[in-house]
């Protein structure tokens, strides 16, 4: 996929991402990011942790490339952090476009502090173990989502999805499609009640 492609995706709201895949992509709601205003779109590189364990997430970070966006499938485990502020900051100097994880993070008034995108399940006070177990760019599962390494992870306030390589085409033009669809049917009722009224009977009589 090209930077143009995915400049573009970073625009299109994971609302309608998720229409053009039919729902099948969307993580867990409980994902959420930790700042309203933050959005991703970038390739997955994908970590598979043991509960509360990080070092496979920082051999992870050795090999993503700036704009790759680390998914990292902590179990949901809300027991200990994978990440604070320091291993943050540095996946910011690395230039990464976010961070999205099934688990938990800490130091989320210096995170936010950061500015950097984070998409996390669930925070606390613990830190993480360093058995140095875990896996780097396998195909893990994240917030119930089948995650691949290099497919595309796009997230904003209303959560995270994600859109398989190999569909990407397909998903962003059926994207913009229902974006436009949406634009002209507001476009058409917007300040006039009639016309609004004729939407809702159209609806209703479906």
């Amino acid at each position: 996929m090209t930077d143009e492609l995915i400049t573009r995706f970073a625009t299109v709201p994971t609302t309608a991402v998720s229409d053009a895949t039919g729902g099948m992509n969307n993580m867990d709601p409980a994902l959420k990011p930790l700042r309203e205003e933050y959005r991703i779109a970038g390739r997955a590189v994908t970590v598979k942790l043991p509960a509360g364990d990080n070092p496979a997430m920082l051999r992870a970070m050795r090999t993503a490339s700036p704009g790759d966006v680390l998914v990292v499938d902590a179990k949901g485990d809300l027991t200990k952090a994978v990440a604070g502020d320091f291993v943050v900051g540095m996946m910011q100097t690395l230039g990464l476009a976010g961070l999205v994880v099934d688990g938990a993070i800490r130091d989320v008034r210096d995170i936010k502090a950061l500015g950097f995108p984070v998409f996390v399940r669930g925070t606390t006070v613990a830190a993480s173990s360093k058995t140095g177990a875990g896996e780097v760019n396998v195909p893990v599962s994240c917030g119930g989502v089948t995650v691949r390494p290099g497919d595309l992870v796009i997230g904003d306030a209303d959560g995270v999805t994600v859109v398989p390589r190999e569909q990407e085409q397909e998903v962003l033009q059926g994207a913009l499609s229902k974006l436009e669809k949406d634009e002209e049917r507001e476009r058409e009722v917007t300040g006039d009640i009639d016309a609004v009224r004729r939407y809702l009977d159209k609806v209703a009589n479906k």
